[in-house]
């Protein structure tokens, strides 16, 4: 089961090129683009479950110098 999520993400001003170069090189990472407003990017993953979803936000995401802020969107249907 492949499971999916966005996340939304603010980068420090002086860091920013170098957080969304960082965050291009993760392999989990199949979307990411810049935004206006509250947060700077948004990144679509793509992990195998949920566990592997939080380990790749915390540990790759989170990590990266520059990376400010991260909050997790994950669809649901009704």
């Amino acid at each position: 089961m492949v499971v999916e999520g966005e996340v939304l993400i603010h980068v420090s001003p002086k860091l920013g090129y170098k957080a969304y170069y960082e965050l291009s090189r993760i392999l989990e990472i199949t979307e990411l683009h810049n935004l206006f407003g509250g947060f700077d990017l948004i990144a679509r993953i793509e992990a195998e479950d949920y566990q592997k979803l939080g380990n790749i936000l915390v540990n790759k995401i989170r990590s990266i110098d520059g990376v400010l802020d991260a909050m997790t969107l994950k669809e649901t249907t009704f």
